[in-house]
This record gives structure tokens, sequence and C-alpha cells, in this order.
């Protein structure tokens, strides 16, 4: 970690992690292999596990198993939504692909695209952010909530907000908003 070699070490929290990572990195790595069906995933679930504990060694209890195991859980369960993400990218990439634009509407497609791009640069960051996390990120709007550090509720409040917004940008552009829907709103949102 750069920047790291400056701070004071206790060479106290120093051993107690090497400590940790000598008796604790094979039990770890068991619990890894047993949760995922991949054995570099759980290797890298292992890994990332021994880092958040490197960056927390301060807080390393004089039982560290069940801690460690604590963020394994929760560096497995990042893994998965990672791997979710890039599946559902990568459904709606091909399907974008296959949906295509036919050769007869090159210019009206680009013009379209520019419409977006303006609509979305007019936004307030904060409406950007929260139609990113439902667009692009695939979050539902209970994760995008969590994201955001706000409730559900109030995130599809500014949800709603936002797409009022960005439609009325785009009407004011003299495009229709429903011609860029199918980009904008994306199968992981909730509506319950």
């Amino acid at each position: 970690m750069p920047g790291t070699e400056d701070l004071p070490q206790s060479p106290s929290e120093e051993g107690r992690f090497e400590r940790c990572f000598r008796a604790d990195y094979a039990p770890v790595l068991a619990f890894a292999i047993r949760r995922l069906s991949d054995r570099g995933a759980a290797e890298d679930a292992a890994a990332e596990t021994f880092a958040v504990a490197w960056r927390r060694r301060e807080l390393i209890p004089e039982e560290p198993l069940p801690w460690l195991y604590a963020i394994a859980l929760r560096v497995i369960a990042n893994q998965r939504r990672s791997s979710e993400r890039r599946r559902r990218l990568g459904d709606r990439l091909a399907h974008e692909a296959d949906a295509g634009i036919s050769p007869s509407e090159p210019l009206e497609a680009i013009d379209r695209r520019d419409a977006f791009a303006h609509a979305f640069r007019h936004l307030d960051e904060d409406e950007r952010e929260v139609l990113r996390l439902i667009a692009w990120d695939g979050l539902d709007t209970r994760d995008a909530a969590r994201v955001l550090g706000c409730s559900t509720g109030a995130f599809r409040v500014r949800l709603h907000r936002a797409r009022r917004k960005l439609s009325k940008q785009l009407a004011a552009a003299g495009h229709s908003p429903h011609e860029h829907s199918a980009r904008a709103s994306h199968p992981a949102e909730e509506t319950s």
C-alpha cells in the first residue's frame, strides 16, 4: 500500500496479523472453496479476506477465525454480485447487439445517442448517480439505496425525479423520452 510505510506500525499488530495469516489462511481458503465452485475464485476471496484483515489489523480479535469468516462471507457476496452484474451486462450487450441498428437508421441512432448524452450531462451529479446505479450498474432499488445510504423509499423518489428531469431534457431537445427508455430501464429494477 502506498503511503503506509510512513505510518508507525505497532509490532504487536504486525505480529498478530502474521500469526493470524499463518494459522488461519488454510481454514479461510477451505471456507471459500466450500462456497465457491471455482478454486481460483476461492483463492481470490481468501486473498481479499486477508487484505481486509491487513487494513484492519488493529481490530484483529484474540480468536480471529470467526472474524475472518465474516469478512470472507462479505467478500464472497461481493464476488457473486460482481459476477452476476457481469453476466447481466453480457446478456444485455448480446441483446442489444442482436437488436442492432438497421443500416437505414445510423444517423437517427447517433442523433438519439447524442441527445441522450447531452440531456444526461445536464442533470445534477446526484441525479446522474441515481440513474447510473440502476441502468449501468444493474442494481435494484434496495441495493442502490444502500450504496447511497438512504432508505429504499427515498431512493425511489430520487429515481423518479431523475427520470422525470431526464425526460424533460430530452423533450426540450425534441426527442421522445421513450426512444431511450429501453436503455434507461433495466430488469434489475424492483417495484416492490
